[in-house]
């Protein structure tokens, strides 16, 4: 499958895809490096590991609605991805300041933390170090990636994007009780559709990773790094710790925990359930649908509610019911659980209707909403608190809304010229 060679590095080569002009071979190598390759030794098994980590870390984004370039792994060596046009720029996110942070700002004790995020560019320039690029100096520098200048746009895509990825992947690995410390991504704009993607690889090299939040627990390169003498057993123990990362991140994805339970007050409200069940689905979210009346059979409404709230699992009920809504209040009345009204309003009532949500009895705490959408967006960060998947779809939501914006904008402001 793999064609011609398109570029190699110290610890990889990406190679074009026979009859598919679209798509790359990325094959790893069982190879270390440090120091801009100043330091580097073979260590046999890297490669299949390096490819397992980049692929559950890309699953991981993907499944989330971070647009990349990664498509699937090919074996245990390789992967496919799109062909992009590489920009020339590492984007580095950082939580806690440590290594070549304190170096280049003495003064700065490690393990300062920066909320929010400290995001920052260097050029790729093996020969000068990979020097630090301010914002103004990228945005000066007019980078020519394929046939697309690198201007306020792009590198306002990529900036965000970048403090994206870095937070759903410290959400993801703080589950594991793993500190994300720092961690370093690039971009590519797509050869054929020319969007911006997050590319390249994602493993063991990318990140420095603290167990427990304790530096002396590390398990990224930096104890290679920090290796004066490499020796066999050395590079073993660097083996088991980039293992210990690619078992790790088997955890990531668990079986979905938390449930939407949409009550409907009738059956001719399905339409407007069924939307809501959709919006769920979209944001990983499980949805069941029920039938009942508070009104007309209030023991089965309360029935249906202890079930749910002995099912072992975070749930959230959304209460739809037009007209005279009793669902709500009594399911309120009746759970420690969120409730949400969504109700299913008519024109020509909804000013009269919607106040049998909102006008609740003393005690009461449902919220309410107009649209499915919103029903379940709330539901889902309500979810999101203790599942780092759910959070991860919605961060990924409001970053995809946000681009979507800039670019109808840069779209619409072009007209202006």
């Amino acid at each position: 499958m793999a064609g011609t060679l398109i570029i190699e590095g110290k610890t990889k080569a990406v190679h074009e895809v026979a009859g598919d002009p679209w798509h790359v071979l990325v094959v790893n190598k069982d190879r270390i490096t440090a120091g801009d390759g100043a330091k580097a030794h073979d260590l046999q098994g890297k490669a299949e590991i390096s490819n397992s980590t980049n692929a559950k870390v890309f699953t991981f984004l993907n499944e989330a609605g971070i647009k990349t370039s990664w498509v699937r792994s090919n074996n245990k060596h390789t992967y496919m991805s799109r062909r992009c046009h590489m920009v020339p720029i590492e984007w580095v996110t950082r939580r806690v300041a440590t290594g070549s942070f304190l170096r280049r700002h003495p003064g700065v004790n490690e393990g300062y933390t920066f909320t929010p995020p400290k995001m920052e560019t260097f050029f790729k320039d093996d020969a000068n170090h990979d020097p630090q690029w301010s914002e103004e100096q990228l945005l000066e520098a007019k980078l020519m990636v394929g046939d697309r200048v690198v201007g306020r746009l792009e590198y306002d895509i990529m900036a965000r994007t970048t403090v994206a990825v870095f937070k759903v992947l410290e959400r993801a690995w703080a589950t594991l009780d793993c500190a994300l410390i720092d961690m370093k991504i690039e971009f590519g704009f797509d050869a054929e559709t020319n969007e911006i993607l997050v590319s390249d690889t994602i493993d063991s090299d990318s990140w420095r990773l603290w167990p427990a939040g304790d530096k002396r627990l590390m398990k990224d390169k930096q104890v290679y790094r920090n290796m004066g003498t490499v020796t066999e057993e050395g590079l073993s123990q660097i083996k088991r710790n980039f293992q210990w990362v690619a078992d790790k991140l088997d955890a990531f994805m668990p079986e979905p925990q938390g449930l939407v339970v949409v009550l409907m007050g009738s059956a001719s409200d399905a339409s407007h359930a069924e939307a809501i069940k959709t919006h769920c689905t979209k944001l990983g979210v499980s949805c069941h649908l029920r039938v009942t009346s508070a009104h007309k059979g209030t023991e089965e409404t309360l029935s249906i509610i202890a079930q749910y709230e002995t099912c072992g699992r975070p749930v959230v009920f959304v209460c739809v019911a037009g007209r005279s809504n009793g669902l709500g209040p009594v399911t309120c009345a009746n759970t420690c659980a969120p409730v949400i009204n969504c109700p299913p309003l008519k024109p020509d009532s909804m000013s009269r209707d919607i106040w049998s949500s909102l006008s609740l009895p003393s005690g009461m705490g449902c919220g309410t909403v107009l649209y499915p959408e919103a029903a379940a967006q709330t539901a889902a960060t309500m979810l999101g608190l203790t599942d780092h998947v759910i959070w991860a779809k919605l961060l990924a939501k409001q970053l995809n809304l946000w681009v979507g914006l800039k670019l109808s904008d840069k779209d619409v402001a072009a007209g202006n010229q």
